[in-house]
């Protein structure tokens, strides 16, 4: 995961649904490095090598490994430990944010979001 500028923070977007990937891409590219990931599996292949994002946006339900098993694999990484986490999934309720927050996420949005409080929640968390 190298970068080409880095004056600006990376992010890692791992969602397995290509056009909620392209719409966070095209929301946060004019101030972020983004590098994507379109599920668990290659998420923890790109996060295994390079320089840690400076945050993770992932979704929860994803094939191969899911966005909690990527969040408790990365907080027992002492390089990737103090990445923050948002996580961005359609599994409502209480008990579902309960388990996205124990395992390590920092924020836990439900889809369908509103871009603009995505942006708003990225910005105050790499500010």
């Amino acid at each position: 995961m190298s970068t080409s500028d880095s004056s600006r923070k990376r992010i890692l977007v791992v969602e397995d649904d290509e056009a909620v990937r392209k719409l966070i891409t095209k929301a946060l590219e004019s101030r972020y490095e983004i590098v994507d990931a379109a599920d668990g599996l290659i998420a923890t292949e790109l996060l295994s090598v390079g320089t840690a994002p400076d945050l993770v946006i992932a979704d929860i339900m994803m094939p191969h490994v899911d966005g909690l098993t990527l969040t408790r694999l990365m907080k027992s990484d002492p390089r990737l430990s103090r990445v923050p986490v948002i996580f961005l999934t359609a599994r409502t309720g209480a008990d579902a944010m309960i388990r996205g927050i124990q395992a390590g996420a920092k924020h836990y949005m439900e889809k369908p979001f509103v871009v603009a409080n995505l942006v708003a929640r990225v910005h105050q968390i790499l500010k």
